[in-house]
Order: C-alpha cells, then sequence, then structure tokens
C-alpha cells in the first residue's frame, strides 16, 4: 500500500474545497448608521431618539435600519419575511447610552431581551437589548420588566399596535 505525502493530500482537498462552488462564507458584521440615517419603517432619523437600534443585513447587499427594537424584531419575526438576511443585529445597551446609542452592536438572534420595562424608545415602550443575560437581568432590576431570550420572543411580543407591551399609541 502506497503512503502519500500529507503535501499532495493537502493540495487534493483544497482542490476539491475550491471547486465546491469557490463562494466562501464571510463574517457578518454591523454597519455603524450615518448621523442622518433613517428608520426603514417610518423614515424617523435613528440619532434623534433614545434607546437600542436595529439593522437586518440582506443578501443583497442593501441594509435596513430600525429606531427601535420593537420594529426590528416585528418585521423580522414575521412568518411572511421572505428576504434572505445575512445578518441582525441590535445594540448592546449594557454598554451603550440609553439617551443617544451608538456602537456596541451585537448578534439579536444571540441577544438577550427585557420586556415591560420603565425604559421607552423612540416609539415608547421597547425592549432593552443586552448581550449578556446578567446584564438584561440587572436592566429588569432597575427598570422592571421580564428577560427574555431571542428564541422566546415571538411575533405577539413585538405587536407595532401595541399587543404586549400594552402601548396603545403605536
Amino acid at each position: 500500500m502506497r503512503k502519500w505525502p500529507a503535501r499532495v493530500i493537502t493540495l487534493g482537498l483544497l482542490s476539491v474545497l475550491l471547486a465546491c462552488g469557490g463562494k466562501q462564507d464571510t463574517v457578518v458584521t454591523a454597519k455603524a448608521p450615518h448621523n442622518d440615517t433613517v428608520c426603514s419603517l417610518d423614515g424617523m432619523v435613528l440619532a434623534d431618539y433614545p434607546g437600542p437600534k436595529g439593522q437586518i443585513q440582506y443578501d443583497n447587499g442593501e441594509t435596513d435600519y430600525f429606531c427601535d427594537t420593537v420594529e426590528l424584531l416585528s418585521l423580522y419575526l414575521q412568518p411572511e419575511q421572505q428576504r434572505r438576511v445575512r445578518g441582525v443585529f441590535v445594540q448592546d445597551m449594557a454598554k451603550a447610552d440609553w439617551a443617544h446609542p451608538k456602537d456596541y452592536w451585537v448578534d439579536a438572534r444571540q441577544a438577550f431581551y427585557v420586556v415591560g420595562s420603565k425604559r421607552e424608545g423612540s416609539m415608547g415602550p421597547t425592549l432593552g437589548s443586552f448581550a449578556l443575560a446578567a446584564d438584561a437581568a440587572r436592566f429588569a432590576q432597575d427598570f422592571g420588566g421580564k428577560v427574555f431570550a431571542f428564541k422566546d420572543i415571538t411575533p405577539d411580543t413585538v405587536r407595532l399596535d401595541g399587543g404586549v407591551l400594552k402601548d396603545e399609541k403605536m
């Protein structure tokens, strides 16, 4: 039985991998909005309002920004959402300034959310978003509400007509 040199095997495997589509998955990172970036749903300027923001990046290269986590999650969790999503991001409010949040983007699907707190976002009641469950729990202790993992957020939790958040102004 003949032994193949490691280089030959490595080159062969590399050739097979390159031949299998040639497209490599890249890590998707959040894109910082500009000071004049507007919400994709209502045209509000993100920088003019408090509370966590969100963004969805699509396969076609487009990015939709949202002035509130409720708007972001409401759109993302719709059963009829058909656009191919590359990334969904929210701000880690343990690090960002609530009144003027900038930066500190985290994967929305890995985040923890506080539903029903006294803190308001651009549209009134909002979901505080956090990278760590412990930070979300601390926020809930300070401002009220209940901590949810992303997997526990349902379309009813983020209804834009007020729904679970009990806000009839939306």
